[in-house]
């Protein structure tokens, strides 16, 4: 799991009065944590902000910045009356262990001494590494909420510190607000990183200072950090056959998990095979493709694709000459369940019956590896 993105429906440690809107902004762009503050709005507007959070099936979080013992248990009750996912922060783990048991909301208290408002983490790199421990050490603590930029201590140091002295997650809170920030967080080894104000104030280096583009800049900064960024661009079909001779074996021309998809160019008829372990579809682009089984015969044109179960003996033949992508594993993957063979949407078929069946798999021939004069004279060979 990469490092984690809340944003916070906060600025200066409060929820903000248009938090409605900003919610309805961050979940169009996929924002899968979202968090706000005890305080700034009535508790009623905090649990319809946590409905909708919860209805879009993103993660909810409430952080806790009350500094008295009171204010604080009242807080973690309230976590429990709207029903967050998550309570971030506080300090009297005591107290608000009993308040949150049985509910299961995950619990992330700070470590060290915290002041102000906003708040300001205090103490040495030290304290705050033997405070980390011993909160983390308690039945019901999650991980922890560390306000490392709202410490004076060197940041990088005191991330890394705390981190490596724990064996539980480690969100950091405050003061985020650029990508080398970010960078830092994700090197320490903390499982995510909070932004409100920041984003809301249109502070993140970003093409523009309204939100949907600050958040968009935070989410395309994070997919980088964690190597979320894909490679790969779109291919036409049509491109790529044109670049096969005429006809071809099938060529590798991508992977999916341990799926290999292959083109081929076929071009006349082909010897019986069948496949032992693993099902094979074949995929019509242009040409039409005859595939024969011990049953019958069934005519593929463009655009259409038959799936053709392991065990099941079959002959394609190039009606004309014909381009077809195949999807099967890749050369070295292993089933790990034989399921019995199943008949693809036409056949009208669903199994192919004991003794058939039995006779098909018994047949410890090198049929399905075969590649030798009597495939490649008709350019048909298993690429998976």
């Amino acid at each position: 799991m990469g490092l984690r993105f809340i944003f916070m429906l906060t600025r200066n440690d409060r929820t903000v009065a248009d938090a409605s809107q900003h919610l309805q902004t961050a979940l169009d762009l996929g924002v899968r944590h979202i968090g706000f503050k005890d305080i700034g709005l009535p508790i009623d507007q905090l649990k319809s902000l946590n409905r909708v959070i919860k209805a879009h099936g993103v993660m909810s979080y409430l952080e806790v910045v009350s500094l008295d013992r009171d204010s604080e248990i009242a807080s973690a009750r309230a976590a429990v009356d709207i029903g967050v996912d998550v309570l971030l922060g506080g300090t009297r783990v005591d107290e608000v262990l009993p308040v949150l048991q049985g509910t299961g909301i995950q619990y992330f208290p700070f470590p060290g001494r915290i002041s102000g408002h906003p708040s300001v983490l205090e103490g040495t790199i030290a304290e705050i590494v033997q405070s980390a421990k011993a909160i983390t050490a308690r039945d019901g603590v999650h991980g922890l909420d560390l306000l490392a930029y709202r410490s004076k201590e060197d940041v990088p140091a005191l991330m890394k510190a705390v981190c490596a002295s724990v064996c539980k997650p480690v969100l950091v809170a405050g003061s985020i607000d650029t990508p080398g920030r970010i960078g830092v967080v994700k090197d320490a080894g903390a499982a995510g990183f909070t932004v409100g104000t920041a984003a809301l104030d249109g502070n993140y280096p970003a093409p523009a200072k309204d939100l949907a583009t600050q958040l968009a800049a935070i989410i395309r900064d994070l997919a980088a950090f964690n190597q979320h960024i894909s490679p790969i661009h779109k291919e036409s079909l049509s491109h790529a056959f044109g670049r096969l001779s005429d006809p071809c074996a099938p060529r590798i021309a991508g992977r999916i998990n341990d799926m290999q998809l292959g083109l081929a160019r076929f071009g006349g008829a082909s010897s019986w095979v069948f496949r032992q372990h693993s099902d094979e579809l074949y995929w019509v682009h242009k040409g039409r493709l005859l595939m024969k089984f011990r049953d019958r015969e069934e005519i593929i044109e463009p655009g259409e694709f038959i799936v053709v179960p392991y065990g099941v003996e079959h002959c394609p033949i190039a009606i004309e000459p014909c381009d077809v992508l195949t999807i099967a594993p890749a050369i070295g993957s292993v089933r790990s369940t034989h399921l019995p063979p199943r008949a693809h949407l036409h056949s009208g078929r669903s199994d192919l019956g004991p003794e058939r069946r039995a006779m098909a798999l018994s047949r410890q021939t090198d049929h399905e590896v075969r590649q030798g004069a009597d495939r490649l004279q008709v350019g048909h060979e298993e690429v998976g």
